[in-house]
């Protein structure tokens, strides 16, 4: 967490609680109707308060989503012999590893795959049929696509509210570079994540109290997740939550992550549009590579490095 200082639990959460109720109160995680006018403000507060929310009515045709949700069981469903030949993830493709070390645990299997559709970093030809071995490729760039719409809309609705001159100030060209994802207790260096999954739980959220809050899992919704980076941007206006992914001993989990980060030469730092005067800055100016040599010495590990547009297809 690049985070100076530690906000109070009650400046992180929403706490709906009855009159006259001594009991503790649950937070809730907010729920933003993209479609609604005031949809702007909520999200800023959402990322003020909470760090990370819940969208709703987001224009992703579901059609989309449960195509490439059932290709993608279908492969992780597959020998492990036939989904070695699209690994290893050295930048993209198959991989997989064994949680337990970050109170997390169980077996997870992943693809990396490029959400540039355009890059000159290929993604692997992923096939179940050998018939088509293009089918899951556009199964996948239709899912990005979309999602990637969704995801800058955030982020200029974010920009719009914050009177921001530049509705894309937020937003970072799509460079190249290698994301690798983490599944214990992490903070997300990028800017945006976006997350989906199947009907199953596991995602939890760390309360400032070192508690883990379970989120309730939703296949038509979709989950956005303030990163590290973006908290720096805003001189940490807005939170970036640790959270992490636990296995569910009855029923696998199938989820689908959409990362946007800036390039790894970026330079980041508090924005001066969104800085009050006499303001002081919380954070030194750092680059996403300076960012991933502090992570890797913190962790002894490359599994969460920041920088460039990423999708992974998680199976736990």
């Amino acid at each position: 967490m690049v985070a100076i200082s530690k906000p109070p639990l009650e400046q992180l959460f929403v706490k709906p609680c009855k009159p006259n109720n001594n009991s503790p109160c649950i937070p809730t995680i907010p729920l933003i109707d993209l479609s609604k006018s005031e949809s702007k403000q909520l999200l800023v507060k959402a990322c003020q308060d909470f760090g990370f929310f819940k969208v709703v009515n987001h224009g992703v045709p579901m059609k989309f989503i449960s195509k490439l949700e059932s290709e993608a069981v279908k492969f992780f469903s597959s020998p492990l012999s036939l989904k070695q030949k699209a690994g290893p993830p050295n930048p993209f493709g198959y991989g997989n590893k064994r949680l337990g070390q970050n109170g997390d645990f169980g077996w997870v299997e992943y693809l990396l795959l490029n959400a540039k559709l355009d890059s000159d970093h290929k993604n692997p030809t992923l096939s179940i049929s050998e018939e088509h071995p293009e089918k899951f490729q556009s199964l996948v760039n239709d899912y990005v696509t979309e999602v990637k719409k969704m995801a800058c809309d955030i982020l200029e609705l974010l920009a719009d509210e914050l009177k921001l001159q530049q509705r894309n100030e937020l937003q970072e060209h799509e460079p190249k570079g290698r994301k690798l994802i983490g599944f214990g207790e992490h903070t997300d260096p990028q800017i945006i994540s976006v997350l989906r999954s199947n009907n199953t739980s596991g995602l939890e959220i760390s309360l400032r109290d070192g508690s883990w809050m379970s989120v309730p899992p939703d296949s038509n919704s979709f989950f956005i997740n303030v990163g590290d980076s973006l908290q720096v941007m805003t001189n940490g206006r807005f939170k970036s939550v640790k959270h992490r992914v636990v296995a569910n001993s009855l029923k696998s989990r199938m989820s689908m992550i959409y990362f946007g980060g800036p390039p790894l030469s970026e330079k980041i730092a508090p924005l001066p549009s969104l800085m009050e005067r006499e303001e002081a800055s919380l954070y030194k100016e750092f680059t996403c590579t300076q960012m991933n040599k502090i992570w890797t010495k913190k962790s002894g590990s490359t599994s969460l490095e920041c920088g460039s547009y990423r999708f992974t297809l998680a199976y736990v």
